[in-house]
């Protein structure tokens, strides 16, 4: 079942992810096992691995990977894994062999084949968790409406992305194949314009070729986490939802 979690304001958002990121990893080392996170780009994104205290859990034993990454130069500030190393990994002094960035422009002979040469490093166990944000066309990663080879592709973990509607057109993704292959799958919306991509995408009725976002889904878990303030209150009746500021977090099931 999808869970819908919405809070008041962006900045409860992400104060809400971190501890629940936070909690995850420090159960998923209880257990025994080394945490596999896929992460994602974005402000709220970022907002988020900015709060994560690096004393609240063993981040040096999780296995980061990423959903998508824009095919620039290593160390370029548009990339999604600089953008975290800045943000958190970093800080939290994460080894750099935990650190498992998409390939980057310039470390391979071809798009295809650094798309995979990632597909073929990564685990063959279900990742504990992947954070995706969402689009105001409601892409995901770098799974665009439309894009049909890519919506479709069931073989390939990792594909090239030479059109994205979002600069730069070049990138690197994974398919839904990868993607699904989670234990949890969270959705992270905060951001203007976003309401409708929302809708759509918790809709009972749509098609992944029009909203990616209806593509994505964990084994275990599917959490939908909105900021409400930009959500809007259209949107949260469409959806059944209260999204006043001064509210407290509401959680729905779908």
């Amino acid at each position: 079942m999808t869970e819908i979690h919405v809070v008041p304001t962006g900045d409860q958002l992400a104060d809400d992810i971190a501890r629940r990121l936070t909690a995850l990893v420090v159960d998923v080392r209880a257990q025994g096992r080394r945490p596999t996170v896929v992460l994602t780009g974005g402000t709220i994104a970022n907002q988020v691995y900015e709060r994560l205290d690096v004393e609240a859990a063993e981040w040096g034993e999780v296995d980061w990977y990423w959903g998508d990454e824009r095919f620039v130069p290593a160390g370029h500030e548009d990339r999604n894994d600089q953008q975290a190393r800045d943000a958190f990994l970093d800080r939290a002094a994460v080894p750099a062999e935990r650190v498992h960035a998409m390939p980057a422009h310039g470390c391979s002979d071809s798009m295809a084949a650094a798309a995979d040469g990632y597909a073929d490093a990564l685990p063959t166990e279900p990742f504990d968790l992947v954070l995706l944000g969402i689009g105001p066309d409601g892409h995901v990663a770098s799974l665009f409406p439309h894009h049909d080879k890519h919506l479709h592709e069931t073989r390939r973990l990792a594909v090239e992305v030479f059109d994205s509607p979002k600069p730069p057109p070049q990138r690197i993704t994974l398919t839904f194949a990868a993607l699904n292959h989670a234990r949890a799958v969270w959705l992270l919306v905060s951001g203007d314009g976003k309401a409708e991509a929302v809708a759509r995408g918790l809709a009972e009725e749509g098609t992944v070729e029009q909203t990616p976002a209806r593509g994505v889904g964990g084994t275990e878990e599917t959490l939908w986490l909105l900021d409400g303030a930009l959500l809007g209150q259209a949107a949260g009746d469409r959806l059944g939802l209260a999204v006043a500021r001064d509210q407290q977090p509401h959680r729905a099931g779908v």
